[in-house]
């Protein structure tokens, strides 16, 4: 287990003072340092622990859903039911655990708004990004109980080429120049007076990250743990692997995929996880890289961009219906019965929002059941004779839309943890969606039907945007009045 020099030569102490100046000069990344304090402040108190992480996570609404999400994940998913409070979620994690996530969170954010107009800042970037996805695929598989921690360690191993391509392009230039690209850290010693791996130390010691944090950032080459191998060598191990993995996956190509192949084989025994099994979880960071990164060749970014135009000129284009076909149902107003409005509201939220299929609920009191009257898209009359569901309440998503009287959008009707959610009857006519809106009608606060549509894998991922809600709840509300309004007049013609 060897691991490279870290000597300084005598321009060391020039290039970091320039360093630091550059820092203060471009905003000391406030943002990032004043969360740093935080952050260790309340992994590090003695009392009320964890009261104080709760407080920091609140004051920041992204670290709040991150925390959230990580709480219900399937890591976690033996230690009950659903966690609902970040102070539940940090008794469930622990402080450290949600102290790491959120100084990994800060680390990306922080940087991303600091980066100059750089291609180089933001190629370092996301390579510390898709490092960091290695390693928490690893280290969930090597059973870590805190895989955040290994996150932040492999983030901060690219810190050196980060604070440099940031705040220093002209030398990463001069670096380039001198051994290349892709080759930068052999000039570091001459240019710079220090490797990028000291550099990147020297930065977190500046900032005050913990010893084990700033211990896990060393390089370490492969082969079999030594002895007094400890949990600081693992991380450092892990680091070096996924930081040399997301540069061989960055381009996507056959040269990179063996890279990645003998980098799995030859860290395997140091990490204490199968070669197979690293494999695997590289393969996993792999999809979510190609989701999440905007300029990897890896991410397709002009494949993505492409696809991001298009869904945007489809949604504009169908808002327009939509505001089109509530202004046509404001004026037919009292003139359509109610089986008319349901039919022009189910045909405009149809095209309006590009749904695979659309069906109209009602419900009959006599079967005590809420049956599709009708509906559009593809095989949506064979589907109709199977689509029912008792109106007695079960806890499942339909029946909380119609108590709650709310316009509910399921984005992953697919993830395994809510398919506790989803009633029998959707899920032998219906799993085929991949996200669903369940759009209420009640009167007199007691449910008289829904409206259902639903995207497939045809269409790509999908956010409604508020005026799209505003605009379901404006033609849910026109399709009630024309309801309550022929109730009136049956009362009114029962009168003797």
């Amino acid at each position: 287990m060897t691991a490279p020099t870290n000597e300084r030569a005598p321009g060391a102490d020039a290039t970091l003072e320039l360093l630091w100046e550059r820092i203060r000069r471009q905003g000391d990344m406030p943002g990032f340092t004043r969360a740093i304090n935080a952050i260790l402040a309340s992994m590090r108190g003695e009392d009320e622990r964890e009261f104080s992480m709760t407080q920091t996570v609140l004051s920041d609404p992204v670290l709040t859903q991150k925390v959230l999400r990580l709480a219900n994940s399937g890591m976690y998913s033996a230690f009950g039911q659903r966690i609902n409070t970040v102070s539940k979620a940090v008794l469930v994690l622990g402080t450290e655990a949600i102290g790491h996530l959120a100084l990994g969170l800060k680390l990306i954010e922080e940087l991303s708004k600091s980066t100059p107009d750089s291609a180089h800042a933001h190629v370092e970037m996301e390579k510390a990004v898709l490092a960091g996805m290695v390693a928490q695929q690893v280290a969930a598989r090597a059973a870590t109980r805190d895989p955040e921690e290994a996150v932040v360690c492999s983030l901060l191993h690219s810190l050196g080429r980060m604070m440099v391509t940031f705040y220093m392009p002209e030398r990463w230039s001069k670096m380039q120049a001198q051994a290349g690209a892709g080759f930068e850290g052999a000039a570091a010693q001459d240019v710079l007076g220090l490797s990028l791996e000291a550099l990147g130390r020297a930065t977190a010691e500046h900032w005050g990250l913990p010893r084990n944090l700033v211990a896990g950032m060393r390089t370490l080459e492969p082969g079999e743990r030594e002895e007094g191998f400890g949990h600081d060598d693992w991380l450092a191990a892990l680091g070096t692997m996924s930081t040399r993995c997301a540069n061989s996956l960055w381009n996507n190509d056959e040269a990179g995929a063996l890279e990645v192949a003998e980098l799995a084989a030859a860290f395997a025994p140091m990490l204490g996880v199968a070669p197979e099994q690293v494999m695997a979880a590289i393969d996993k960071a792999k999809i979510e890289a190609a989701a999440d990164l905007t300029i990897a060749p890896l991410a397709k970014p002009q494949e993505k961009r492409a696809e991001i135009e298009v869904v945007a000129r489809k949604r504009e284009a169908g808002n327009r219906i939509l505001m089109s076909g509530v202004a046509d149902m404001r004026d037919v107003g009292v003139t359509v019965n109610p089986g008319q409005m349901m039919s022009m509201a189910l045909e405009t939220i149809y095209q309006g929002l590009s749904f695979t299929r659309a069906f109209a609920f009602l419900r009959n009191r006599r079967e005590g059941k809420y049956l599709a009257r009708m509906g559009f898209g593809a095989g949506a009359k064979s589907l109709m004779p199977n689509l029912s569901m008792d109106d007695a309440y079960e806890a499942d998503v339909f029946h909380a839309a119609l108590t709650s009287d709310r316009v509910i959008f399921i984005e992953n009707a697919r993830d395994p943890k809510f398919a506790a959610k989803l009633p029998g009857w959707w899920r032998g006519t219906l799993s085929e969606a991949r996200c669903f809106v369940v759009i209420p009608m009640c009167m007199n606060g007691q449910p008289v039907g829904f409206i259902y549509g639903d995207w497939d894998d045809s269409f790509p991922s999908i956010n409604l945007s508020q005026t799209e809600f505003s605009l379901l709840n404006d033609l849910r509300a026109l399709v009630v009045g024309t309801l309550e309004r022929r109730t009136q007049s049956e009362m009114a013609a029962t009168k003797p």
